[in-house]
């Protein structure tokens, strides 16, 4: 059961930046109750964990790949989590997944979360 809904995904030139949003697809579903993280899936790979969120958005975590190049903030007057992708390079051509799951557990271990999108596909173009 599909819960959440990303947007903001592209074509995109090496170097340049995009913006993803994470929603919820109901009303009822509040992102302050969770923790978020964003993970991603390239074409013959398997999924991986991209950045996170707590519910205070105190102590972000991101992968190696891409730290100093993510920023994950959330808008709770929106109700969403957005990922913001700054010099855009060739292998961050991915399906971006956002997913959500009460505080517990290891952040980045994607088993872990019970809600996710469908994707947005992000291409970066070399």
């Amino acid at each position: 059961q599909v819960q959440l809904v990303e947007s903001g995904g592209g074509l995109v030139p090496a170097g340049g930046s995009l913006r993803l949003s994470c929603a919820a697809a109901l009303r009822t579903f509040s992102f302050s109750t969770y923790v978020v993280a964003w993970f991603r899936q390239a074409p013959g790979k398997e999924r991986e964990f991209v950045a996170y969120s707590d519910r205070g958005a105190n102590t972000p975590r991101y992968a190696d790949s891409v730290k100093g190049r993510a920023t994950i903030s959330r808008d709770n007057a929106k109700n969403t989590v957005n990922l913001q992708m700054n010099s855009l390079k060739a292998e961050d051509t991915a399906v971006y997944y956002c997913a959500a799951k009460r505080p517990s557990g290891t952040y980045k271990l994607a088993a872990e979360y019970a809600y996710w999108g469908q994707g947005t596909q992000v291409t970066v173009s070399s």
